[in-house]
């Protein structure tokens, strides 16, 4: 039996992954974010509910962070402290896991392999199918002569080929191959975020109860995730409800009133799912802080991290143990928040720079892996021949796909569906602008780049890249603006990459 092409490209893309997986299969984590993913898993799988810091992990912090224990609210050293900072449906995961397979440090191996096999390896039919459903048949006329070819049938071809590229693209996408090491977030934020854009193009291509209820469901589950695709969630919901009005008020005078409110019902139904995922959280973290609190309070902390005086943007070590002092998480986020606005005050004229900074670091070369782990030694001595290969199979297939993107997003038609992939990326893009950007944030948008790519890839390789005017101009300076940022990083980072390729570069220790 032929499996089918799905099927395939998941085989293929775990196959890739399971590789690093079990060549690190000794591998522990970092004092970092893993550090407390894992912290909150483990007190979920002892039943002891979404808590971090117990005495035992202070212990192990106590050299680096001088916690303040005065401010933290009814602490169990023995449990540890209820917390909102992160958004539970990571730690929930991971908690799964740990029940499963225990608490023992071969715990982190079995969640690796766990992300490789049910987040990571899905991400590349995930992405064929929601190239499938951007690229819909029902957009192009299918009333058509008989014996003559249908636009369809060619039209079909072309959009199998995109949505098969930009799946292998995925399948073998360097970062992302190696993502299931961490323990991080972007996991299931990956995923969650693909199968609501499947859901949400399928309930535009295909309208039903079903596909608006499962739209609004994973929306939820990504907010529950990363509670940074807020935004975008309730423009979509709003758009596909606006929409639908204006479509059934297009419709014969004597059905407006019933499309009206079929249509209405259809975008309810999207929003009531969303919000029936998110209000038990939102519930829980405004009854432990005695007021009105979202899915995650880590918005004040991360303001403060881009408008430090000592920051450029991006993360920054130092002060990024400033706040973390703070064991009120309540107490920390309005303070971080106090302070950035503060900050931002007394100089206003670093808000433009700082923008453009964080805009530059989101689309920046996915170099910063191989910096940390290499230089701390986690890696062992690599010739420099063999580094500078390594290097380059990482960097080179962002810049590639970030310039054919160019080609691709020029070259869409206006439709639903393209408007939804804008809008996603819009928002998605924003929040990083003017709070904190990382280059790792762009890794969430891999898979459209991808789609992206592979469409203005197949415009130019049949030749039907037939760009105006502007769009030329346009495109000429999106990629010397991408080749710019990319030149300026080099640059600013010169040193250190000269340190990295040298004999002694796994022992630089930088920091990450």
């Amino acid at each position: 039996m032929k499996l089918s092409f799905p099927v395939r490209i998941y085989i293929i893309a775990l196959i890739f992954r399971l590789v690093p997986v079990f060549l690190t299969s000794n591998l522990g984590i970092g004092l970092d974010d893993m550090f407390q993913y894992d912290m909150l898993a483990r007190s979920i799988a002892s039943g002891n509910g979404f808590r971090w810091y117990a005495e035992d992990d202070l212990q192990m912090l106590a050299q680096y962070v001088d916690f303040d224990l005065s401010t933290a609210k009814n602490y169990d050293p023995e449990y540890g402290l209820y917390t909102s900072f992160r958004a539970p449906l990571y730690p929930t995961f991971l908690a799964i896991v740990y029940f499963i397979f225990g608490q023992e440090f071969s715990r982190f191996f079995y969640a690796r392999l766990a992300q490789a096999i049910f987040l990571g390896a899905t991400l590349a039919p995930l992405t064929y199918l929601v190239a499938k459903q951007l690229f819909p048949l029902s957009s192009f006329d299918v009333n058509q002569e008989r014996g003559k070819r249908r636009p369809e049938q060619v039209e079909g071809k072309k959009e199998e080929r995109v949505a098969r590229l930009s799946a292998w693209i995925v399948a073998c996408y360097p970062m992302l191959l190696v993502y299931p090491l961490g323990l991080g977030t972007e996991n299931p934020f990956f995923i969650l975020l693909l199968c609501s854009s499947f859901f949400l193009l399928k309930s535009i291509n295909q309208p039903s109860i079903f596909h608006f209820i499962l739209t609004g469901f994973f929306l939820g589950l990504t907010a529950l995730t990363r509670s940074v695709i807020l935004p975008f969630a309730g423009l979509a919901i709003l758009y596909v409800v606006a929409r639908s009005v204006l479509s059934a008020t297009k419709q014969s005078h004597n059905l407006i009133s019933r499309l009206l409110q079929y249509a209405r019902n259809h975008g309810i139904v999207m929003l009531i799912a969303f919000v029936l995922v998110i209000t038990p959280w939102i519930i829980r973290n405004s009854l432990l802080h005695g007021k009105l609190t979202g899915i995650e309070t880590s918005m004040g902390y991360n303001l403060y991290l881009g408008y430090h005086p000592l920051g450029n943007g991006s993360f920054v070590f130092g002060p990024s143990l400033d706040l973390l002092t703070i064991m009120d998480d309540s107490e920390r986020d309005k303070i971080g928040t106090q302070k950035a606005i503060e900050l931002i005050k007394h100089q206003p004229e670093r808000f433009i720079p700082l923008a453009l900074n964080r805009l530059g670091f989101f689309f920046g070369l996915e170099k910063r892996v191989l910096m940390y782990f290499y230089s701390n030694n986690l890696l062992g001595y690599i010739p420099q021949p063999i580094l500078i290969t390594i290097a380059f199979i990482l960097l080179f297939p962002f810049v590639m796909i970030s310039i054919f993107s160019v080609f691709g997003i020029l070259s869409l038609k206006k439709n639903p569906q393209t408007i939804l992939l804008l809008l996603l990326i819009t928002c998605y893009l924003l929040p990083h602008i003017f709070i904190l950007s990382e280059d790792r944030f762009h890794l969430a948008l891999i898979p459209y780049f991808a789609i992206l790519a592979s469409y203005g890839y197949s415009l130019i390789s049949a030749k039907e890249l037939n760009f105006k005017k502007w769009q030329t101009v346009v495109s000429i300076v999106l990629i010397c603006l991408l080749l710019l940022n990319w030149g300026l990083e080099l640059n600013r980072d010169a040193e250190k990459i000269a340190i990295l390729f040298s004999p002694t570069g796994n022992t630089a220790g930088f920091p990450y």
